[in-house]
């Protein structure tokens, strides 16, 4: 299985690679769009600010590959946010891959943002390879809306997508990466589909 890695200039790319080599995979950190579209199984990372990380797709020619891709593709954190229309953050356009805007959380007393942290989730689509109850990390302070493509929450003020699912295309707003046993399980379901 080729695994491409998107190299958008910024992020968690070093982690992620380190997470599918443990499934024994080379993955592949790549702008290249053909490279990209070639590859069985896509990831776009991120940590980050979007307004930078659209900046890097658009200069890489990336928008459009990115937009086209049929195979399956997830989206991490900032990477996932990156798949919906509008970012509250710097009012970034983005890949507009899902319907909907992401917006900053907002804070509470004891729920500071950024989201630092274990979250306990509630699973809506078993198929993510998560279950209610599992605790996923997470590291933000923007989120999209739960709507009809929300697999899975975590509840922070409100109920953050903590994953979704459209077509080809899966997003972790939390970092399977560094979720212990239930992270890996997200994966390795993604690695199956």
């Amino acid at each position: 299985m080729t695994l491409a890695i998107v190299d958008v200039g910024c992020g968690n790319i070093g982690s992620v690679a380190i997470a599918f080599e443990r499934f024994g995979l080379a993955p592949r950190v790549t702008a290249d769009p053909h490279e990209i579209a070639a590859a069985d199984k896509v990831i776009l990372p991120g940590v980050g600010a979007a307004g930078y990380a659209m900046e890097q797709i658009r200069a890489r020619g990336l928008v459009e590959p990115l937009r086209a891709l049929a195979r399956p593709a997830l989206g991490i954190c900032l990477g996932m946010q990156l798949l919906f229309e509008r970012s509250e953050e710097e009012d970034t356009e983005c890949l507009g891959i899902v319907a909907g805007a992401v917006r900053r959380l907002d804070p509470a007393p004891g729920r500071p943002v950024p989201h630092m942290g274990w979250s306990k989730l509630a699973v809506a689509d078993p198929a993510i390879g998560l279950a209610d109850g599992d605790y996923v990390y997470f590291a933000h302070s923007f989120a999209c809306d739960a709507g009809p493509r929300t697999a899975a929450t975590a509840d922070y003020g409100r109920a953050i997508p903590a994953a979704i699912r459209q077509a080809n295309w899966w997003g972790a707003q939390f970092h399977p990466e560094r979720s212990g046993p239930a992270g890996a399980r997200f994966l390795e379901a993604f690695l199956a589909a």
